[in-house]
């Protein structure tokens, strides 16, 4: 049975494999392996986004962290109690998530931040095995179009993206998002203020008596 982590040296992915072995011969303070799901198994919200950031969480080690991506993102989360402590982009912060976790569609970095179709594909098996072993799941906020359709797929479903739409699939809420990435807050497609509400939504459908 697959696990929700996959091996610090993952072969499944050639390219990826050899991009991340690369990234060790140049940068070997960096993490420079399939990164690992923030939060506990037992969190009732599940946020998912595309892959780890070359200098954010493929440095870290942490979802999310060390990139303006992450800035938005626990920013937010701190202010609806969905995490406590101090964000200071590292891994070592002290900042604990709470009954919420985040991980990504690709687990490791990939070139140019653009994983390949068949690299979702490859890796949605540690996705589709981190949702089934969430028993408290009740939520999924998922972080962009290739998230959102990797989660439709795991959980066999098959729902357009769209900024704020939300479905129900079995017991679980998905609710979609613009990915809170720096090109997208620049250019407008996302503001501070749309992402607060879909984060707002996702706590409330995971935890309707909050």
């Amino acid at each position: 049975m697959t696990t929700a982590e996959p091996p610090r040296d993952c072969p499944l992915c050639p390219r990826l494999a050899e991009f991340r072995g690369d990234n060790r011969k140049a940068r070997p303070d960096y993490f420079n392996a399939p990164v690992p799901t923030f939060g506990l198994p037992s969190a009732r919200l599940l946020i998912v986004g595309l892959a780890p950031g070359m200098h954010g969480a493929n440095r870290t080690g942490r979802p999310f962290t060390g990139d303006f991506a992450g800035d938005l993102l626990y920013a937010t989360l701190l202010k609806h109690g969905l995490a406590k402590g101090t964000y200071d982009e590292r891994a070592d912060d002290g900042l604990e998530l709470v009954d919420c976790a985040i991980t990504n569609a690709v687990r490791c970095v990939p070139p140019q931040n653009k994983p390949l179709p068949a690299e979702i594909t490859t890796c949605r098996q540690f996705l589709m095995a981190q949702i089934a072993g969430m028993a408290h799941l009740h939520a999924i906020l998922a972080l962009g179009k290739i998230a959102h359709d990797s989660v439709c797929r795991a959980l066999y479903a098959t729902h357009p993206f769209g900024h704020g739409k939300s479905y129900r699939i079995g017991k679980i809420h998905l609710i979609a998002s613009y990915h809170c990435s720096r090109y997208n807050t620049n250019t407008g497609v996302l503001t501070a203020a749309m992402f607060d509400d879909v984060v707002k939504r996702a706590k409330l459908a995971a935890m309707p008596q909050l």
